[in-house]
């Protein structure tokens, strides 16, 4: 029943379905949390079990379609889709960048929690303070660089995906 999850427990889902190495058939009508998970489909139709080609979306228009006139006319898409592989893959690298933004995140709050200790600013400490600034420093550099990175990876699957 995962559209009765709150945010934090499906957020807590998420992270340890996809840090999960192994195989999870997951069921489900939260469309958000199958996006974020699900690297392969399956369609279950008319008694049989076969892999779903295309991604989410797609299988969302599918539903939603009038099977007559699918019948008579096949869409054609207006310029080539990227492979299931691609997508998948650009995912994967989504997911690296937000992981690299975390962490230099989580390295930026405790330099700001370790520059923020008055002893450190004693005469006699000028160079660990100079220490940790330039550590401060190569952290948020990072992060922008990191940010930047994850901002084009979305934008390289968003495009992937339409």
């Amino acid at each position: 029943p995962t559209n009765h999850l709150d945010i934090e427990s499906r957020e807590a889902l998420v992270e340890a379905l996809t840090a999960y190495s192994g195989a999870v058939v997951l069921v489900s009508h939260d469309m958000h949390l199958l996006s974020l998970v699900a690297d392969r489909l399956w369609l279950v139709k008319d008694g049989s079990v076969a892999p779903y080609p295309d991604d989410l979306d797609a299988y969302r228009a599918m539903l939603l379609a009038d099977p007559e006139k699918d019948k008579a006319r096949p869409a054609k898409p207006a310029r080539p889709k990227a492979s299931r592989e691609q997508v998948l893959a650009l995912k994967a690298e989504v997911r690296k960048c937000e992981q690299r933004v975390e962490k230099l995140q989580e390295m930026r709050d405790k330099l700001a929690v370790k520059l923020a200790d008055p002893a450190l600013y004693d005469d006699a400490r000028k160079g660990d303070l100079d220490v940790w600034n330039r550590k401060y420093a190569e952290v948020m550099e990072g992060l922008d660089r990191a940010e930047a990175l994850w901002m084009s990876s979305v934008d390289a699957l968003e495009k992937a995906e339409k």
